[in-house]
């Protein structure tokens, strides 16, 4: 798994740079600037290291072990009363794969850029099986209030192996993909596997390699990995496993309106400065929902949306009551 250029020189300490592209468990692979790639160990019993993470590591026999994880510019993580699980560091943006069919959950979506904003990390909405009529005019309707606030939703049409037609939307996405770092996130039955593929054409070769080094040929679920969709290696696709819940547990309740886009815009217009905006008389956010004042034509915040705050309020400081 290496390309025959030149070693990268180490450090004073001995150590040499590097970036995770792939972890399980208590193992990760570590990609050196030459393109070297080995199993590493994190030191430490309690050390984490996630894909996206810039490393520095020395060489131990075939293997490696990382002394030190550099400084992350940010890092998306979801976690519920169980534990905290992450998904990458250091990225330039997070690409949110859904469906046409099957319906995707907009509480889900929202808990994703809720974690997504907290990091201060971009999102891009994708929306894909754009052929499926009318499910997929009926979803990109759904995502009016998105579009509304700002987030960049885009249509797609992936052509599967057994498929029939052309792709479409595909070439504008790749333009959102040039020079960044891109985790891909997306339910089952989204195409998230499909897009990976299509733009990473090595990627399920990669992926068998991968999983070979780390789990030393035992199978388990697909770890985290790195995929380079150029050959300058400036742009990088991260895929990660699927998942059935979103947990914000590290979002406190009166942080959450300060990280929905269509909340926050009338954020300091409330008659309290301490606005839950639940109840409270002369709230600026309720006053923008939809169908609360008639006498309001253009509403900012959508029914849906301001429902999803209300369930997460609770959610959230209910566990804090414990």
């Amino acid at each position: 798994m290496s390309r025959h250029t030149l070693a990268p020189a180490p450090s004073s300490s001995g150590t040499l740079p590097g970036l995770v592209v792939a972890s399980f468990g208590r193992h990760c692979l570590v990609e050196s600037p030459n393109g070297e790639r080995r199993i590493c160990h994190p030191r430490g019993k309690k050390s984490q290291v996630v894909v996206g993470d810039r490393v520095a590591w020395l060489p131990t026999g075939d293997e490696g072990s990382v002394e030190r994880v550099d400084a992350r510019r940010n890092l998306f993580y979801r976690q519920d009363e169980m534990r905290t699980k992450s998904f990458a560091a250091n990225l330039d943006q997070i690409l949110v794969l859904i469906a046409a069919d099957p319906e995707f959950s907009e509480r889900q979506l929202a808990r994703a850029l809720i974690a997504a904003e907290a990091e201060g990390i971009a999102v891009l909405i994708v929306l894909n099986k754009s052929d499926l009529q009318p499910a997929f005019d009926i979803a990109w309707t759904r995502l009016e209030s998105y579009r509304r606030m700002g987030a960049t939703v885009l249509p797609l049409r992936l052509k599967g192996a057994s498929a029939a037609g052309t792709e479409e939307g595909l070439d504008t996405l790749q333009l959102h993909l040039a020079d960044k770092t891109t985790l891909v996130l997306g339910p089952s039955g989204a195409g998230k596997s499909t897009l990976v593929n299509r733009l990473v054409p090595h990627a399920k070769a990669l992926t068998g390699e991968i999983s070979r080094a780390l789990n030393s040929g035992k199978h388990t679920t697909t770890s985290t990995t790195w995929y380079w969709v150029d050959e300058a290696h400036s742009s990088a696709l991260i895929d990660s496993p699927g998942f059935q819940e979103f947990g914000l547990n590290h979002i406190e309740p009166m942080q959450l309106a300060h990280l929905m886009p269509d909340l926050r815009a009338t954020l300091g217009q409330c008659r309290f400065y301490n606005c839950t905006h639940l109840h409270e008389p002369g709230c600026a956010v309720m006053a923008q929902v939809e169908g609360l004042d008639p006498r309001e034509q253009q509403k900012s915040i959508s029914e849906n949306r301001y429902r999803i705050y209300t369930e997460l309020f609770a959610e959230l400081s209910e566990r804090r009551s414990y």
